[in-house]
């Protein structure tokens, strides 16, 4: 079989459980995991999902309920696949041991229901409350990484960059090495308020792969920010080999929003929320309560190298509920005419798309494909704008 390109998010959340009991408790609803192999499969057309809640016990219990249906079935190179999708099974989890600054979240993915399973367990006697999304680890991040490793597992820093829960938001002073064996690091997720650009100002992340995903909390988030990988099939194995570049398999483009729209991009006040060129206070009210932006505090721990490996393109790109003049009457028009978001955002042609919503907004659409879309920046919580096409 030759190497495909497929496209993958891999950081989504589950909001309820298969009893209708709360797992990520911001999620929503609607977000079980049937209806996010549902939504991933037939409507935003990408091959591989990261369901990041995997360890819940009632998640797995749904996962088994599924392949017991013959709805699913596990791969031999690892992942579940259902229909034109294939789950990757991953857990979000919170470290915040002695040698941190902050909290920090990390992402940690297993091959097999088996190898969860394990991991569920491990958890269960190191966490206060398994069942929840996100929890607190009680242990130290090397202890965690050593356990992911000895399971045959991913470990991937999540969201480096925002101010809260995150490596550089608060996590560590200047060094992953302060918390993580950096061996022992297979990947690093950048967020949406940073690209490939400013995390590279980083020397010591230079020789990571990049992944860029959702942290979807709804069904419409799901592919906010995903990659595009050139791999044999969509398996757990093959998304390995592609982190770490084996057998021409590889992170082949990276799509994410703007650094702009994103809600950490710049220092902001954290009372008033006007932006703040002064990290100590806030001109406009006076308050100290300051949100450093992701932007700043790349700057901070800036240490730019000439000699970096060779980036795949980060292509700005923003979801189509995004777009200006795209509600949700037209939103359906272009998925009944191309059945994917994938299609809509990769392979309609401007004539296509300008026969089914118009000039004005297939002119919209094929510009946010090379991301020519102005926007204005957000910080502070609140989300950036598109200001024009």
């Amino acid at each position: 079989m030759s190497l495909q390109h497929i496209f993958a998010d891999l950081h989504v959340h589950i909001g309820r459980d298969l009893n209708n009991k709360p797992v990520k408790i911001t999620g929503s609803k609607s977000l079980t995991l049937t209806n996010i192999l549902i939504e991933s499969s037939r409507n935003k057309g990408i091959d591989m999902v990261g369901v990041i809640d995997s360890h819940v016990p009632n998640v797995l219990a749904e996962i088994e309920q599924l392949i017991d249906q013959q709805m699913a079935f596990e791969q031999q190179d690892g992942g579940i696949a259902f229909e034109q999708v294939t789950l990757l099974l991953g857990s979000e989890i919170e470290i915040y041991d002695e040698y941190c600054h902050g909290p920090i979240h990390v992402l940690c993915f297993f091959p097999t229901l088996q190898h969860m399973k394990c991991f569920s367990n491990w958890l269960s006697e190191r966490m206060k409350n398994i069942h929840l999304s996100s929890q607190r680890y009680y242990g130290t991040g090397k202890e965690l990484q050593y356990k992911v490793k000895e399971l045959e597992g991913l470990f991937i820093p999540a969201h480096v960059f925002t101010p809260f829960k995150s490596l550089y938001g608060k996590g560590v002073k200047r060094s992953l090495t302060e918390v993580f064996d950096p061996d022992l690091i297979d990947a690093i997720e950048l967020g949406l308020s940073s690209d490939t650009s400013m995390a590279d100002k980083i020397r010591e992340l230079h020789d990571y792969t990049f992944i860029s995903n959702s942290d979807a909390h709804s069904l419409g988030k799901i592919a906010r920010e995903y990659q595009q990988i050139h791999v044999k099939e969509a398996t757990f194995k093959e998304l390995e080999w592609a982190l770490h570049q084996v057998k021409d398999r590889e992170v082949s483009s990276n799509f994410g929003m703007n650094p702009l729209l994103g809600k950490y991009y710049t220092t902001v006040c954290g009372n008033c929320l006007q932006p703040c060129e002064d990290t100590n206070s806030c001109k406009a009210c006076g308050s100290t309560k300051i949100i450093k932006g992701v932007s700043d505090r790349i700057d901070e721990l800036a240490e730019r190298d000439e000699n970096v490996t060779k980036r795949p393109p980060y292509i700005h790109q923003v979801p189509l509920e995004y777009l200006p003049g795209l509600g949700p009457k037209t939103f359906k028009k272009l998925l009944d005419h191309f059945q994917t978001e994938m299609n809509v955002i990769h392979h309609a042609s401007y004539d296509k798309l300008e026969q089914v919503v118009g000039s004005k907004l297939a002119k919209t659409i094929t510009d946010m494909r090379v991301g020519k879309l102005a926007v204005k920046a957000g910080g502070g919580g609140t989300y950036g704008k598109i200001t024009s096409s």
